[in-house]
């Protein structure tokens, strides 16, 4: 069984975090990048040809992955690839990943003997063993398999695809882009199906100015009796990031150990771009608690319940808690954060104060000074 995959850049929209970067490309846990915890999915199944699809603002996203190296795959045709618009075809703006697939035409048609094909959204973060997706859609014999979680649809989140099983396990009822009550299973946006089946559906719902993948192809297949649907639940850790509250969440509840063991560690190791620094500095008086502290920080001050990534510097008498700051940020003497993100660069000017809330984080933009 071959199997290649694609990896979609979510066109989610997280205020500055996503202002100069595609959202597969946004900064977490200290050390990694969302588009990390796919690959590493992908590549511990024994996945090695991927395709990355992103739309806009890719070059992080580029820089960062680089070669392939560290996910054990390689930057080539027939290896891993970049499907971006000006790659693939002359569409600039993709209205649907039914859209972006048909752009990327030629690299499922030319993708090698693989027969199976596996979709994943850069966004949603989990550790999930793909081998037994797979072998749950082999023998299931259906035309797609989509992973699910329970426990997330609670009559107040708006999902992207919600699945309702009988008692039988049989799909039951199905919705899109609606608040659906508790008893349903939200997507995770995980989908198996075989490349041919794919290429044929993706031509003729275009054909029929259709371009979106849960309402068209899943949804609209499954009322039509054309489609028949697999469904496997996962009962792991998942973390959805479709707004700033809910990358902020997600990165507060890494200080969680059970989460960590769980996403980190519950099927495989999630790689990462490597850069090796020195170890961190904790200054005499300083005060750490609650916290994930990547390598390189220079802490003076005091942290607590935040997620600091390398080369941050805290200087003394400034006070940070339930903050995430990001890769070379200077929080200046006597400064007070709390419930803020910092992206890269950032300077905090001595004596600052920034307050924001768990629900509503203050962000402040790269390189900018405060």
């Amino acid at each position: 069984m071959k199997v290649m995959g694609i990896v979609f850049s979510s066109d989610a929209d997280l205020g500055d975090l996503t202002d100069k970067r595609t959202m597969a490309s946004i900064p977490y846990g200290g050390r990694y990048r969302l588009v990390d915890f796919a690959l590493s999915n992908l590549s511990c199944a024994g996945v090695r040809h991927v395709g990355i699809v992103a739309r806009h603002n890719f070059q992080s996203l580029m820089n960062h992955i680089g070669d392939g190296e560290e996910w054990g795959l390689e930057l080539s045709e027939g290896g891993m690839e970049f499907l971006t618009p000006y790659a693939s075809s002359n569409v600039h703006t993709y209205r649907g990943k039914l859209e972006s697939l048909y752009s990327a035409m030629d690299f499922l048609e030319f993708g090698g003997d693989n027969e199976l094909v596996v979709m994943m959204d850069a966004s949603i973060l989990c550790n999930i063993d793909l081998n037994k997706v797979l072998n749950s859609h082999v023998a299931s014999g259906k035309d797609v398999t989509v992973v699910t979680k329970a426990g997330v649809a609670d009559g107040k989140r708006m999902l992207d695809l919600a699945i309702k099983l009988d008692d039988k396990g049989e799909v039951e009822d199905m919705v899109v882009d609606y608040a659906a009550t508790a008893d349903y299973l939200a997507s995770m946006d995980i989908f198996v199906t075989s490349k041919t089946w794919l290429m044929d559906r993706v031509k003729e719902l275009i054909a029929h100015n259709r371009f979106h993948m849960d309402r068209d192809l899943v949804l609209g297949g499954w009322q039509r009796g054309r489609v028949s649907l697999n469904v496997f639940r996962f009962d792991g850790v998942v973390m959805y990031n479709d707004s700033t509250e809910e990358y902020f969440a997600n990165s507060m509840a890494l200080i969680d150990k059970d989460v960590r063991h769980d996403l980190f560690g519950r099927n495989h190791p999630v790689y990462t771009k490597v850069r090796d620094r020195v170890p961190t500095y904790y200054g005499e008086n300083c005060q750490v608690s609650g916290c994930i502290v990547a390598d390189g920080c220079m802490l003076g001050g005091n942290a607590k319940s935040s997620v600091l990534f390398r080369q941050v510097e805290i200087a003394p008498d400034a006070e940070v808690e339930n903050c995430v700051i990001m890769n070379d940020s200077v929080v200046g003497k006597g400064a007070q954060l709390k419930n803020v993100i910092l992206d890269k660069e950032v300077t905090v000017t001595p004596g600052a104060r920034l307050f924001g809330t768990a629900k509503n984080p203050i962000i402040v933009k790269r390189g900018e000074t405060v």
